[in-house]
């Protein structure tokens, strides 16, 4: 396999990935970036820990769906995460009626 052909096959998982992401983020409560991962998630908890002076994160999520296009399956039930970085949470919105874009329903 040349270099083109692995630069290839990994533009078009993640394409992939970024397919499935817009497919499936409305099924979510929460967007969640490690300095690792990134996640979408339907509970989040974020604990500070305070260890002999250093201050470190513990995450849990449960129901979640992991961005890594290596993983043979993204869906998992329980994730947690220790970390000394920044943990960034955002809460998605539900909105109460998705309207379909314009080319579905027969047009």
């Amino acid at each position: 396999m040349s270099a083109e052909d692995l630069e290839n096959y990994e533009t078009e998982m993640e394409l992939q990935l970024y397919r499935e992401y817009k497919d499936i983020a409305a099924q979510f409560s929460y967007v969640v970036e490690t300095e690792r991962r990134f996640y979408l998630a339907n509970e989040v908890d974020l604990r500070p820990v305070n260890a002999d002076g250093e201050v470190y994160f513990e995450l849990t999520m449960r129901d979640a769906w992991v961005w890594d296009m290596y993983r043979p399956a993204r869906f998992v039930k329980y994730v947690r995460v220790v970390t000394f970085k920044d943990v960034n949470i955002e809460e998605l919105d539900k909105p109460d009626l998705a309207l379909p874009e314009k080319g579905g329903f027969g047009g």
